[in-house]
């Protein structure tokens, strides 16, 4: 778009993907997070009745607990707080912003970013997917399903493993110290070896409905 196309909307709000590039175990894509959190961008500007624009993705953010995998990108929490941050204040041209999160390692950051924004009164929103007690934490059934719903074709079915199952509140601790790698040889949490694309579609449909409701809560749509 071309800045006087962005002018002739109707006080438009922001979609930002916000995602990673870190190891997603031996069956997904490195960039599977954010792949997750654009396409739920992409449904939530069909579904609202408000002007939106989708910006350009956050691609690399904080997944320190995924050094030692080959192929993991981080620039750590505080600078991708600080780019939130930035991001929000160039926006003053905009209803508001929204931060759609598909990376859990980002939480500390959108915290952080939550703090400052919101202090200066700005418009801004972040979410994260919705848990249930059926999800897993990284690359098991959960994210493997809903990559087969989106995209099959970058899911290497053949190479799943399981990964360690135990619950993420019990491994927090050592996650925070020592990373994934010291819990998780393969870098998945969860077994993403029964993953469907149907279970894929519900869990994704799930977010999506959760995203929207929480879009119109706070920027109601006109009757």
């Amino acid at each position: 778009m071309t800045w006087t196309e962005v002018a002739d909307l109707s006080a438009p709000v922001v979609l930002v993907p916000v995602g990673s590039f870190e190891q997603h175990g031996p069956h997904l894509p490195l960039d599977t997070d954010t792949r997750i959190a654009e396409a739920l961008c992409n449904e939530l500007q069909s579904l609202l009745n408000i002007d939106s624009v989708i910006a350009p993705s956050i691609g690399v953010a904080a997944s320190g607990e995924h050094n030692g995998f080959p192929g993991t990108l981080s620039i750590g929490t505080p600078t991708t707080a600080a780019l939130l941050v930035e991001i929000a204040r160039s926006a003053d041209w905009a209803r508001g912003v929204v931060f759609v999160n598909g990376h859990g390692g980002n939480a500390d950051a959108l915290a952080a970013a939550s703090r400052t924004l919101h202090d200066e009164g700005r418009a801004v929103l972040f979410w994260s997917p919705t848990a249930d007690t059926t999800d897993d934490a990284h690359a098991g059934f959960t994210e493997t399903s809903v990559m087969l719903y989106l995209a099959s074709e970058l899911v290497n079915m053949d190479a799943a493993e399981r990964g360690n199952v135990r619950a993420v509140s019990a491994l927090a601790e050592q996650l925070r110290r020592d990373g994934v790698r010291a819990v998780s040889d393969n870098g998945v949490l969860g077994d993403p070896r029964h993953a469907n694309p149907a279970d894929g579609e519900r869990i994704f449909q799930r977010w999506l409905d959760d995203l929207a409701a929480t879009c119109r809560r706070i920027w109601p749509e006109p009757s």
